[in-house]
């Protein structure tokens, strides 16, 4: 039962920060119990690191959305509008994969 800090994001994701007191349970110095207690939540506003990723993603995304409707529009790149899918496809995986992380860690309790 040591004590930690934790850093909460507006989003509920959070993470711990910094070791401060140490339990009774362990007496050697240095040592951790293994059992971490919260000693202080530290709450920021702005989204965390993996919502920042997620929007850059769906930003890009949204390019490759408006990339392949203009070469549809146009004909002859054929080649272009495959290769823009299969980016568009990977980005899309690459997002549901994050997102799983995003989820899984705020809803787990520990």
């Amino acid at each position: 039962m040591c004590y930690f800090e934790q850093t909460r994001w507006s989003c509920g994701y959070w993470k711990w920060g910094h070791f401060r007191q140490q339990c009774n349970k362990e007496y050697r110095m240095g040592e951790t119990c293994g059992l971490k207690l919260v000693w202080e939540t530290i709450y920021l506003q702005n989204p965390c690191k993996l919502c920042d990723d997620i929007a850059k993603k769906r930003r890009r995304i949204d390019k490759l959305e408006m990339d392949i409707a203009r070469w549809q529009s146009e004909g002859n790149r054929r080649a272009t509008i495959e290769k823009a899918s299969a980016d568009w496809q990977d980005i899309q995986n690459q997002i549901s994969r994050m997102w799983d992380q995003h989820m899984e860690r705020t809803q787990r309790l520990s």
